[in-house]
């Protein structure tokens, strides 16, 4: 586990980092979800199980479990890293995760690392039915519902290196009402911008 919970900054030839273990768990927490989603399910066609199986198995989702199990306090990494904010970042939090899962399955075997990740997300596979459509879309079709313009995307900055980019984006309404988010393209960032402005403004969101 150890090695699980190792970020690259703090890797070494006689201390390995968790990447490898992180391309394993996303491997096994794939087939969990794709297994659950057929099981739970047996109605839905290949469009709408690919579309929740995405909403599930996304950095943005690992880690957001795991700041819920608070793995971020538990990671190994780098004085300028933490620093920096490393233990907060999305990547470092949902590489830790998929290597924790990868660990489980290492160790314990595949029935063993499915419990941890069901357990793990919860709700999220019941609630995944009502995330997996585009957000963007889901807004632009209620303002249209209200006789309202569709919501402006705006790019606020472009930071980061080349090969890892961070995208902010604004979504403004027609009322003035704005959301800004953050992410490694464009286009998530304009799909969390306009996910925020759907539960701000209490729409609910289509199931």
């Amino acid at each position: 586990m150890v090695e699980a919970l190792s970020h690259p900054s703090v890797s070494s030839s006689s201390r390995p980092d968790n990447q490898r273990l992180e391309f394993l768990g996303d491997r096994v927490l794939g087939l969990v979800m794709a297994e659950e989603l057929l099981a739970s399910d047996p109605d839905a066609n290949e469009g709408e199980l690919a579309l929740r199986f995405n909403s599930l198995v996304r950095k943005e989702t690992c880690a957001e479990v795991a700041r819920q199990l608070e793995l971020g306090k538990a990671l190994r990494m780098g004085r300028a890293e933490m620093l920096s904010g490393g233990r907060r970042r999305d990547a470092a939090l949902a590489d830790a995760m998929e290597a924790v899962i990868a660990a489980v399955f290492a160790d314990a075997g595949f029935p063993a690392a499915r419990s941890v990740v069901l357990a793990a997300w919860g709700d999220r596979i019941a609630l995944s039915r009502r995330d997996a459509k585009d957000p963007k879309t889901a807004l632009q079709e209620w303002m249209q519902s209200q006789g309202h313009a569709p919501p402006d995307y705006i790019l606020v900055s472009r930071d980061g290196p080349d090969h890892a980019p961070v995208f902010t984006i604004q979504v403004r309404l027609e009322s003035g009402e704005t959301a800004t988010a953050s992410a490694r393209s464009k286009k998530l960032a304009e799909q969390e911008g306009a996910r925020e402005l759907l539960t701000r403004v209490a729409v609910p969101q289509p199931t």
